[in-house]
């Protein structure tokens, strides 16, 4: 049986849902840098980086149950940036190789571009290996990273950089 998804934005009660995610992310994997699990404010914390830029969730067809959520947000919150956005994604892993998380960066990168967002950013651990799989069969290019800044789950890792340039529909007005 196929499983079917649709992605939709956030709404308030979604919180919950969100912040699950998440700290399965921070007990089980370098996907997320946090140690410490998220709390009932991390939902609100999120959308106010990501500002007025798209925040969704991918929920299950069948179940309704919120299985993953993407967002944009301003890259250093200044103007002179304000062509760039930074992009964050998480999915449960029962939930990936399906298309998810290809289908959620369409949406985030058709929605960048309508914000005349240029370049997307992504930060990765670089022990994080499907991560960077996915990055570079999207499109991104690595772009820089810093050696042996994070240590979690008693192994160091860098910081990897990677970028995806946009092209912005200009209007002929």
């Amino acid at each position: 049986m196929k499983l079917t998804y649709s992605i939709r934005k956030t709404v308030e009660e979604d919180a919950g849902s969100i912040a699950s995610i998440f700290n399965y992310f921070v007990e089980n994997s370098f996907a997320s840098y946090e140690t410490m699990k998220a709390g009932p404010d991390f939902y609100s914390k999120l959308r106010r980086a990501s500002v007025d830029l798209p925040f969704y969730v991918v929920e299950s067809a069948e179940s309704r149950k919120v299985v993953g959520f993407g967002f944009l947000q301003p890259y250093r919150n200044r103007d002179t940036f304000r062509q760039t956005a930074e992009i964050s994604y998480f999915i449960l892993p029962e939930h990936t190789r399906r298309g998810l998380g290809t289908e959620l960066l369409k949406r985030l990168e058709k929605d960048a571009r309508e914000n005349n967002i240029t370049t997307l950013l992504a930060n990765i651990s670089s022990l994080n290996e499907q991560s960077l799989r996915f990055h570079r069969k999207n499109g991104f290019k690595r772009c820089g990273s810093f050696k042996r800044i994070g240590t979690k789950f008693g192994k160091e890792f860098d910081v990897i950089w990677m970028q995806k340039f946009l092209v912005v529909n200009q209007s002929s007005g």
